[in-house]
């Protein structure tokens, strides 16, 4: 009995890690795929800001958005990001104001900017797109974190397009540690825990 519990553990341990590096095989083959074609809206995830600045990844990303928004892709940006702990501004009001800055005109920029983790702005960008009749985007974001909001937003009905924001290589161990965190987060959400 003892034995039978051991092999079944050691299997569900092997499917597990199986699991994991085929997710992570993937997410590392969508990390460098630009898939940007016209859409409804560009979609930027948020990250962190600086008493009303963005921080250079941020910055990254808003400034791939105006690009493709520049390209005529969409006619729309939605900013998302809530406050993460700053008591005066959010990741999805500092992008809007960054992109106003740059000649985005504020009626082309959306809002949401209650979203405190990936799975909530996804949830709540979601949800703005179905009320506003919006059914395509193109996700900005971090090449490793690309997979698992698509994936998200797919779930939804919406068509989804990666472009990961311009960015170097960490290195060999962190973009691995990238992809191996973004596979357990998604294998977790696709299981129904909130991540």
């Amino acid at each position: 009995m003892k034995q039978a519990a051991r092999i079944a553990i050691l299997l569900a341990v092997i499917a597990l890690l199986g699991s994991v590096a085929w997710v992570s095989g993937r997410i590392e083959q969508q990390s460098t795929r630009d898939e940007a074609q016209p859409a409804d809206v560009i979609l930027v995830l948020g990250a962190a800001e600086y008493r009303g600045r963005p921080s250079p990844v941020l910055r990254a990303r808003l400034d791939h958005a105006l690009e493709l928004y520049n390209r005529r892709l969409a006619p729309l940006i939605m900013t998302t990001g809530g406050a993460g702990g700053d008591p005066v501004f959010t990741e999805a009001g500092v992008g809007r104001s960054y992109l106003m800055t740059k000649g985005v005109p504020s009626e082309a920029i959306i809002v949401e900017d209650e979203g405190e983790s990936t799975l909530e702005s996804t949830a709540m960008a979601g949800e703005i797109m179905r009320r506003m009749g919006l059914h395509s985007a193109i996700v900005v974001s971090d090449g490793y974190h690309i997979y698992r909001v698509k994936k998200m937003l797919q779930f939804r009905g919406l068509n989804v397009y990666g472009s990961p924001r311009k960015e170097l290589s960490q290195g060999f161990v962190r973009d691995r540690w990238n992809y191996f965190k973004q596979a357990v987060g998604y294998l977790l959400w696709s299981a129904g825990v909130a991540v």
